[in-house]
């Protein structure tokens, strides 16, 4: 019953790794993290008090989803 218990464990933990790796590869994770990271940037700048709240320096998206500053 405890090899049965690991097997079924393993096979589990490889199929999941696959999953994620398959996720991981696509667009729409790779635009999300980019999203993701350009606002951690631009709340981590305010946060710090290294920048003010000015819309003119501040990261903005446009209508086609691409981000510029």
């Amino acid at each position: 019953m405890q090899y049965r218990d690991v097997i079924f464990a393993m096979v589990a933990l490889a199929l999941t790794s696959v999953a994620l790796a398959g996720v991981v590869y696509t667009d729409a994770y790779s635009q999300a993290a980019k999203a993701e990271v350009s606002g951690v940037r631009a709340l981590t700048l305010v946060a710090s008090g290294d920048q003010a709240c000015d819309p003119a320096t501040m990261w903005s998206s446009n209508q086609s989803g691409t981000v510029r500053q």
